[in-house]
């Protein structure tokens, strides 16, 4: 995984946008849709300095529901949420 040439704020996470314009059943997600996760079981690519429980590099799991501030940091597309949205750790 590469490293993130970005340091977020207080409580904030990066994780990788994993999202898909099309559902399995052939609907196409727009707009709002396209802000929530499409996977809840991510790998923590950068953490901020007030997070407690998760670090960079952690593999998390999220709540599906989760929306978050989607933005593009060195040409990759991330979702940035704050860590009360992560449900747990998952041990390596």
């Amino acid at each position: 995984m590469a490293k993130l040439n970005f340091l977020p704020t207080r409580d904030w996470i990066v994780l990788p946008l994993v999202s898909k314009n099309e559902t399995e059943s052939g609907i196409y997600l727009t707009g709002a849709a396209k802000k929530s996760l499409q996977t809840n079981i991510l790998k923590v690519l950068a953490a901020g300095p007030m997070c407690e429980m998760v670090k960079a590099n952690d593999t998390v799991m999220v709540h599906p529901n989760t929306e978050g501030l989607i933005v593009t940091i060195d040409s990759m597309e991330c979702i940035m949420v704050n860590e009360f949205s992560i449900c747990g750790v998952i041990p390596n």
